[in-house]
């Protein structure tokens, strides 16, 4: 079979290697421009596009899809088989998706139809799902919307982080989607269309990272700072200064139990110093913080953070 393949971040990169590895010829790799990264703002291929260097693979780095003539007779010339697409970043228009002989195939991060969108793997974590997984579909002209090809479900651990759950998801997408050009091969691959009520896991905003204590209970903004966890941090404001929260647990009564808190403004701070950590006073429980940031600082075990950082008690997240 022969296979052009779109995708850009390092999620994608397992299923590039496994089909690589299953000895599919892959005909180009089409991944994002170069973007400009770091201090130095130095230009940065893709980890795609740096896979597919490491083993000699054509690239092809088209600034946009749609109405690129260009772009299109070029697919048309190489005549794929399948197009398989992961995270590639770009809406492909209907003449795109007409080229494959056996369609265009896509690897997406949730159990379809729930969490259609650019971030299943971040809101199903803020979200508090206890399942997950990774579907293989057939690409039509709509947003995750195709028949489901296959499926795979794995449980979330109540501590995991979108960074954790992205590394697990990434390989399993990697083996689902060489089973997927399997079954496409030999004419036996299921085709299921999409029903039931589906849910939405749009891009993820600056504004919903910070931490809103009146709203939020412990439980949620544990997940808020699972779910941020790589990417951005959730974050709140101390005296005016920003302090990210990169891992954080619900307290338990036998950690800390305070009589009368009903009267004390959400994020309070009702603990803190080197021995005992760090608590807060939430919409409803009391959040432990184990791991934080300060401004312009690195991330710290919050017992180390407090030996050389004062946090008053009775202080407030604003």
């Amino acid at each position: 079979m022969k296979v052009v393949f779109m995708g850009t971040p390092d999620f994608a990169v397992e299923s590039l290697k496994a089909i690589y590895n299953a000895k599919y010829e892959v005909l180009e790799v089409v991944t994002n421009p170069d973007k400009p990264q770091g201090r130095g703002m130095k230009l940065t291929a893709s980890p795609v596009k740096q896979f597919a260097l490491e083993n000699g693979l054509k690239v092809y780095q088209p600034v946009k899809v749609k109405n690129n003539e260009e772009f299109i007779e070029e697919l048309k010339k190489l005549n794929p088989d399948a197009i398989v697409v992961v995270a590639y970043g770009k809406i492909l228009p209907k003449e795109i998706l007409e080229i494959p002989k056996l369609g265009c195939i896509n690897v997406h991060a949730s159990l379809l139809p729930k969490y259609r969108g650019a971030a299943p793997i971040q809101w199903a974590i803020i979200n508090g799902d206890k399942k997950t997984g990774v579907t293989t579909m057939y690409m039509d002209e709509g947003m995750d919307t195709g028949d489901i090809i296959l499926k795979q479900e794995v449980d979330i651990r109540d501590d995991e982080t979108t960074g954790e759950l992205w590394g697990e998801l990434s390989e399993i997408g990697g083996k689902l989607i060489v089973e997927t050009l399997k079954g496409i091969e030999k004419g036996i691959a299921p085709r299921t269309k999409q029903s039931g009520d589906f849910t939405l896991a749009p891009m993820l905003s600056k504004e919903m990272a910070k931490i809103n204590w009146a709203a939020q209970d412990a439980l949620q903004i544990k997940n808020l700072v699972r779910g941020l966890n790589p990417i951005m941090g959730a974050y709140s404001l101390l005296n005016g200064k920003k302090i990210k929260f990169w891992k954080v647990e619900v307290a338990t009564p036998e950690e800390i139990t305070i009589e009368n808190m009903n009267f004390l403004r959400n994020g309070t701070v009702l603990i803190s110093n080197p021995k005992d950590g760090l608590f807060i006073k939430t919409k409803s429980g009391i959040l432990k913080v184990i791991e934080i940031q300060g401004e312009n600082a690195k991330r710290m075990d919050i017992k180390d953070f407090l030996r050389g950082n004062k946090i008053e008690e009775f202080s407030y997240f604003e």
